[in-house]
C-alpha cells in the first residue's frame, strides 16, 4: 500500500529528512548545509510511505499566488513506479486548496521529461544549483 500525506508529526518529519538525506546528500553529493536550509519551517512537508516505509518526500512553499515545489525525491530503488506522480498530485491538490493558481519548481535536468509528461512547461535556460544542472518549470493549476 502507498500513502502520500502531509508530514506533521515529529516522526513523519524525521522520515522526510531521512529520505532527503539518502537522495540528495548521500546519492547526489549535495552538501548538508545546502540541502537543509532556512526555509524548512515555512514549508509544508510531504512524505510518501510504501508498505509503511518512507520512500519519498517533498516540500511546498507559498510565494504569493504561486506554489513552489522543492526537495522532491523518491528513493532510487523505487523510482519509476508512479510514486513521484502521486507525490506531485498531492502537493498540487494542497496548493489548489490554498487557492493558488500556479505551481513552479526547479527540476534537475534528468527529471525534466517526468515533469513535462505531467503538464509542466520549461520556462528557463539550464542553470546550476548545488552543482547539478536544473531548469525552472511551471504549471497552471
Amino acid at each position: 500500500m502507498v500513502e502520500v500525506r502531509k508530514a506533521i508529526e515529529e516522526n513523519e518529519l524525521k522520515d522526510v529528512y531521512k529520505v532527503r538525506r539518502e537522495v540528495f546528500i548521500l546519492e547526489q553529493g549535495v552538501p548538508e548545509e545546502i540541502e537543509i536550509d532556512n526555509k524548512e519551517k515555512e514549508a509544508i512537508h510531504f512524505i510518501v510511505y510504501r508498505e509503511g516505509t518512507p520512500v519519498g518526500a517533498g516540500r511546498l512553499r507559498i510565494e504569493g499566488t504561486t506554489a513552489k515545489a522543492e526537495r522532491v525525491c523518491i528513493l532510487k530503488e523505487v523510482r519509476r513506479k508512479g510514486l513521484g506522480s502521486l507525490l506531485m498530485n498531492e502537493m498540487e491538490e494542497t496548493a489548489k486548496a490554498e487557492g493558488l493558481t500556479k505551481f513552479r519548481l526547479n527540476a534537475q535536468v534528468h527529471a525534466e521529461p517526468f515533469y513535462l509528461e505531467t503538464g509542466y512547461k520549461t520556462i528557463s535556460d539550464q542553470f546550476y544549483d548545488a552543482d547539478i544542472l536544473h531548469v525552472t518549470m511551471e504549471k497552471n493549476l
